[in-house]
């Protein structure tokens, strides 16, 4: 199973916050983020940070695929 946030990149976009304002906004580190960007499964504490500071849910910042 993979792991993939295009979908926090979206949403983001439509908000107008860039890379550093997650990163202050959440407290996640910059090598967080460059995991995010690079698609790597994260902490679950680090996706609900994320979405607090977005103030949305864990289905809008990420989405799993299956490709067996």
């Amino acid at each position: 199973m993979s792991i993939y946030y295009s979908r926090l990149w979206r949403l983001m976009e439509r908000r107008g916050y860039t890379r550093k304002d997650i990163i202050w906004l959440a407290g996640i580190s910059e090598s967080t983020y460059r995991k995010l960007l690079a698609d790597d499964a994260t902490r679950l504490d680090v996706l609900e940070r994320i979405c607090v500071a977005l103030k949305t849910d864990i289905g809008d910042v990420c989405s799993f695929r299956d490709y067996r």
